[in-house]
């Protein structure tokens, strides 16, 4: 379990298409993967990571693509 002390903001849209169309995560996967962050308030990435719905490679090209979203 992953908890965090800050409430984590939704995950974007934007973060949920690159999930599902890059990194063909699929929509179940997605699905506890938000839920799971909301309960924890925990980023989404993280959550997903350490349910072994990422490998740590594609925790790392998410991580990219948000530090280049801004």
């Amino acid at each position: 379990m992953v908890v965090c002390s800050h409430p984590q903001p939704a995950a974007s849209r934007e973060l949920q298409d690159f999930l599902l169309a890059r990194l063909g995560l699929s929509s179940n996967a997605l699905n506890l993967g938000l839920r799971q962050a909301e309960l924890e308030q925990a980023p989404l990435p993280i959550v997903l990571w350490s349910f072994g719905l990422l490998s740590l490679e594609q925790l790392q090209q998410v991580l990219d693509w948000e530090n280049n979203q801004g």
